[in-house]
């Protein structure tokens, strides 16, 4: 879930882990985790910087990207979400077998 909630996160630029992790009320360790994964997915892009005092600060930014879709693409992606919507075998409880 974490992972959907980040590039909202930084939809107003580029934030530090620690700034980041205090938004989103996480672990820095776990947001190390979800961030670590958005950046070889290409969708956000970690710099490592030094503060003025000598603080080594991780900053992140979204990555660049075009996003483009057609008709066949947005139909796949409404009859995956029915897919996933649909109640399988083991979710009917009180149904006889």
């Amino acid at each position: 879930m974490t992972s959907r909630f980040l590039p909202v996160a930084l939809a107003d630029g580029r934030l530090y882990v620690s700034e980041l992790a205090r938004r989103l009320e996480i672990s820095r360790p776990l947001l190390y985790m979800h961030l670590d994964r958005l950046e070889k997915a290409g969708l956000v892009v970690g710099r490592l910087e030094l503060s003025e005092d000598g603080k080594a600060l991780k900053y992140f930014e979204l990555a660049p990207f075009e996003l483009k879709l057609d008709v066949a693409t947005v139909l796949a992606a409404l009859e995956e979400d029915r897919q996933e919507d649909r109640p399988g075998p083991n979710d009917l409880k009180g149904t006889p077998t």
